[in-house]
């Protein structure tokens, strides 16, 4: 697949991994052309089965992306649209297209990311912070407006209503701790930890079959959504779409052959012994 030609920033795969730099001066602003990139890009991954990890972060050193562009907003209508008219925004459909990628996306922020900008990290799979660079901020009670990218709809999803309505009314910046210790991020790492540790997992996750990571996202997100007894169907419906597309049989079989399963020091070493059946084809 061809990931080239984008405006607002670059992507470069190797391996199972693509990673994406938003690099957009002066200050990543999130406007009509990353959004036409974005979509772009949703569209390749949706029809790539060699990416298995997608890594957005930034060529900016203090911004990651900074918010979604006021001129895209200054032309609203002033008058109530009735609800049974209402459709989705731009914002809202380009995020929601990138959240339902069948690869797992990871946030790697470094800067600021404000607005649209922490909407979009919300899109995404995860979320990692780097310690004294990353600063978060829902600014738009301020503006007379509303979190207006999925953020109104993600944020209490991540970490709960009371929390999320202070993120959202109290309209402050956060930083990296304080976003792990609320749950809007994954993990806080030092600046020199980050690049490292997000590269290791994205290696890890990237050795798996990508119909297995796919069913993953797909029985987890609808877990958000439905209720336990359709949420369990859905669970297994999506453990047959990864059964009919992996070699799960073949290494279950291997492994009962080999009787690996009932050795004590195999129950001690799960966490290699995984990454050992990857070569079970």
């Amino acid at each position: 697949m061809d990931y080239k030609n984008f405006q607002t920033f670059t992507a470069e795969q190797k391996g199972a991994i693509l990673t994406v730099t938003i690099d957009f001066g002066p200050v990543n602003v999130q406007g009509q052309e990353m959004l036409a990139d974005l979509n772009s890009l949703a569209l390749r991954l949706e029809r790539d089965r060699s990416v298995k990890v997608v890594v957005f972060q930034s060529a900016n050193p203090e911004i990651w992306v900074c918010h979604y562009d006021t001129n895209l907003l200054k032309d609203m209508s002033t008058e109530a649209v009735p609800r049974n008219e209402v459709k989705l925004l731009d914002l809202q459909s380009v995020l929601e297209r990138i959240s339902n990628v069948p690869q797992a996306t990871i946030a790697k922020i470094e800067g600021f990311a404000r607005g649209g900008g922490h909407e979009m990290a919300l899109a995404l799979d995860m979320r990692f912070a780097a310690r004294g660079k990353a600063k978060f901020m829902q600014m738009e009670v301020g503006m007379g407006i509303l979190p207006c990218g999925g953020g109104a709809s993600r944020m209490a999803r991540q970490v709960g209503l009371g929390k999320a309505l202070e993120i959202i009314l109290g309209a402050k910046d956060w930083d990296a701790d304080q976003a792990e210790q609320w749950g809007t991020i994954n993990k806080a790492l030092d600046p020199d930890e980050i690049g490292p540790y997000v590269d290791a997992l994205a290696a890890r996750i990237a050795q798996f079959p990508a119909e297995s990571i796919e069913a993953c996202k797909r029985a987890v997100y609808a877990s958000i959504d439905l209720p336990i007894a359709d949420a369990l169907k859905e669970e297994a419906y999506q453990l047959y779409q990864a059964t009919s597309k992996t070699p799960a049989i073949k290494r279950f079989t291997v492994a009962d052959e080999k009787g690996l399963q009932f050795e004590l020091e195999n129950q001690r070493n799960w966490e290699n012994m995984v990454m050992d059946v990857q070569d079970i084809n």
